[in-house]
């Protein structure tokens, strides 16, 4: 008994210190699995209700599409028709002009051969003017989704037919590979393997007719060059016979042999003029011979000599010798002469060959020149009339860069929808949303769902913790107690006595205030219930009505006398009279009363003060049910002749604010609450939040004890 007083003291006594708060980035997973758990059939419920939707969605909303592939490959090794490598050649292969052949299959211009090819803009599924529109297509449209192509318009409706047929293929080049699949969506199979060829078709065809305007733009254009050289080469052909006609020039081979004769000539005139020279030098010797001897010697001529030998004094002899001499120098001087004017001659000659020779080999350069441009004209001109005659003789023959693998299959069971992963899908989504609506409500949650934590958020101890009533009316609930007093309700009750009593072991309360926050917390049940219990014990116990504004006890208690509290404080009856027993509780009660006078200024009056002096002399204890403190102050005032102030809180329902606020005016007022009383827990509910194999006294209102 002993510890069970002091445990009790320190409950009432001692401020719980809160728990610390978690770290920002700690998660409590166990935390989340336990609530998440606690609302499975929220989660279940949603994930129930996400598949029947799915269902109704697969089976009565979405239209089945069937996908048909088409396989094409790039052909890289192709022999080149022509040698026109640039226009007639296959392609390399490379990531480039595969990305490019990706583009080229999704191109406009290619859908628009496939939309005229099967008249796709005469086909619902393509031309939404043609559809009947359904709910969700006229709601978007009251919401301004865009008007369509007006029908007048054929440009505009071949355009949306387009775009509507694009969102339906896919392109996809196989990694690795110069392969393409070409994938086709359609609400009917035919139609989409159809399609799928179509586009494969009209690809290759078009490749084909590229090919084919190439050609035919290399052939006019060659045809074209052919002619221009032509006409070249004829002028050229022309201008070489007109120059040679205008020339005397016979051949090279003549002009080779002036050249030899031009370096004869020139050792000829070497020669001569070595001769000039020669004879020039005699000329000079003989003139300059002193004397008649040296004249003998350097002439050698025999007359001379014999000339010579007879002059010996005889004039006639040395004129004769003079005269001889005379003559010997003049015909010296004529040689001389006659080899400086052959030396003149040979040069005269020479340089007469070397002007021939000179006239003769610039117009041998311009001949060359004009034989070579009209050669090379020439053959400019074979090659291209060589292609010409190749591509009009291969014309036709082109082949494209691409071939089909393999034509579209007709699927015979539709892609989409795919029931399984839509179902799954809504399933998952559903599972997602019922946690998310489980944790978001647990989130919004500010009541308080055990004792720790109402200890912990306000520091002063639970005395009581009170379960839900089985019984609805506030009449079986007084009626419950009293028949059941074995059941968990009424041993809630007694430890909540208990605990009241025990507050103070010395001196127990006399005068007990209940009160709460708000209204529908619980406390006048609690009230009534803990004056039954103390009645139990053999006490006198009144009961007093606080609340004279709702006045509340009538719909707890029959055949009640309307007069009370007001009556005895204005002295109309006396607080004999007014005091009503009620023998099925074992107490007495003393109602409130309408009045004029404000309840706040009854209840600070010293009449209700001396009242209050009078009844503990008349009865061991006297409870006072109040008002909610956040409404009006009447308890708060009621507080001031207490000694003990009980504060309900209803489980699961009381604000945390509420709660606070509560405690904040009672400690402006300078009052102390001695401990709250936690009511209507739900058993349920306390097992859902995992408390009942948690903590024994909640397991304990779990199961209600057996009625006596």
């Amino acid at each position: 008994m002993t510890q069970t007083i002091s445990s009790v003291r320190h409950l009432a006594q001692i401020q719980p210190v809160p728990r610390p708060a978690p770290a920002d980035d700690y998660i409590d997973v166990g935390a989340h699995l336990a609530t998440i758990w606690r609302g499975k059939i929220v989660v279940l419920a949603a994930a129930l209700l996400a598949l029947l939707l799915g269902v109704a969605y697969v089976r009565l909303v979405a239209k089945p599409v069937y996908r048909a592939t088409a396989v094409v490959k790039l052909e890289t090794q192709q022999e080149n028709i022509v040698a026109l490598d640039s226009l007639f050649t296959g392609m390399s292969g490379n990531a480039s002009e595969v990305n490019t052949e990706v583009e080229v299959l999704r191109a406009r211009t290619l859908m628009g051969q496939v939309v005229d090819a099967l008249d796709l803009r005469a086909d619902p599924e393509f031309n939404a003017a043609l559809r009947q529109p359904g709910l969700p297509a006229r709601l978007l449209a009251g919401i301004g989704s865009g008007p369509g192509p007006p029908p007048d318009d054929p440009a505009g409706v071949r355009d949306s037919v387009i775009s509507a047929l694009l969102a339906r293929v896919s392109v996809r080049n196989v990694p690795q590979s110069l392969v393409f699949q070409i994938t086709v969506e359609s609400e009917a199979a035919q139609k989409a393997a159809l399609v799928a060829d179509t586009i494969a078709e009209l690809y290759i065809a078009d490749q084909l007719r590229m090919k084919a305007r190439a050609m035919e733009e290399a052939t006019g254009w060659l045809s074209q060059r052919v002619d221009e050289l032509q006409r070249q080469l004829e002028a050229a052909e022309a201008a070489r016979a007109r120059f040679s006609a205008s020339t005397s020039l016979v051949s090279a081979e003549a002009l080779q042999q002036l050249e030899r004769q031009i370096k004869d000539l020139r050792n000829l005139i070497v020669e001569a003029d070595a001769a000039a020279t020669e004879a020039a030098a005699r000329v000079a010797t003989l003139l300059a011979a002193p004397d008649r001897p040296a004249r003998v010697s350097l002439a050698g001529d025999g007359e001379l000599t014999r000339l010579l030998d007879r002059i010996d004094g005889s004039a006639a002899a040395a004129r004769a010798f003079d005269a001889r001499f005379e003559a010997v120098v003049q015909r010296a001087e004529l040689a001389a002469d006659r080899a400086m004017q052959q030396l003149e001659a040979l040069k005269a000659t020479e340089a007469d060959l070397q002007r021939r020779v000179s006239a003769q080999a610039d117009d041998l350069i311009r001949l060359q020149q004009l034989s070579r441009e009209a050669e090379a004209i020439r053959l400019l001109y074979e090659h291209f009339l060589t292609r010409l005659n190749e591509t009009d003789a291969q014309r036709g023959t082109q082949r494209p860069d691409s071939r089909i693998l393999s034509h579209a299959v007709v699927p015979t069971a539709p892609a989409a929808p795919r029931e399984f992963l839509v179902l799954a899908g809504a399933g998952v989504l559903g599972l997602l949303v019922g946690t998310v609506l489980v944790l978001w409500q647990e989130a919004r949650s500010s009541g308080f769902r055990s004792a720790r934590e109402l200890e912990a958020a306000t520091g002063l101890g639970v005395l009581g913790q009170v379960p839900l009533i089985p019984e609805r009316g506030r009449r079986r609930t007084l009626r419950y107690l009293a028949r059941n007093p074995a059941s968990a309700a009424a041993e809630a009750v007694r430890n909540l006595r208990t605990s009241v009593l025990l507050t103070n072991v010395d001196d127990p309360p006399k005068v007990i205030v209940s009160t709460s926050a708000m209204p529908g917390e619980g406390k006048t049940t609690n009230s009534l219930a803990l004056a039954q219990n103390l009645a139990g014990m053999g006490r006198r116990v009144l009961v007093l009505e606080g609340d004279i504004r709702r006045r509340t006890f009538s719909h707890y208690l029959d055949g009640l006398e309307p007069i009370g509290l007001v009556s005895v404080l204005s002295g109309t009856v006396t607080l004999r009279e007014a005091v009503q027993a009620v023998p099925e509780l074992g107490v007495d009660i003393l109602l409130g009363e309408q009045s004029d006078t404000n309840a706040a200024d009854l209840f600070s009056s010293d009449r209700f003060r001396t009242l209050t002096a009078d009844l503990r002399e008349r009865y061991d204890f006297i409870i006072i049910d109040t008002p909610p403190v956040l409404v009006v102050p009447d308890g708060r005032i009621l507080a001031q002749v207490a000694d003990a102030v009980l504060f309900t809180v209803r489980w699961d329902s009381t604000s945390r604010a509420q709660v606070e606020e509560a405690m904040r005016l009672f400690q402006m007022s300078q009052q102390r609450v001695t401990g709250f009383v936690l009511s209507q827990i739900s058993p349920r509910g306390m097992r859902r939040y995992g408390y009942s194999s948690a903590t024994g006294a909640y397991a304990a209102y779990g199961e209600p004890y057996a009625p006596t």
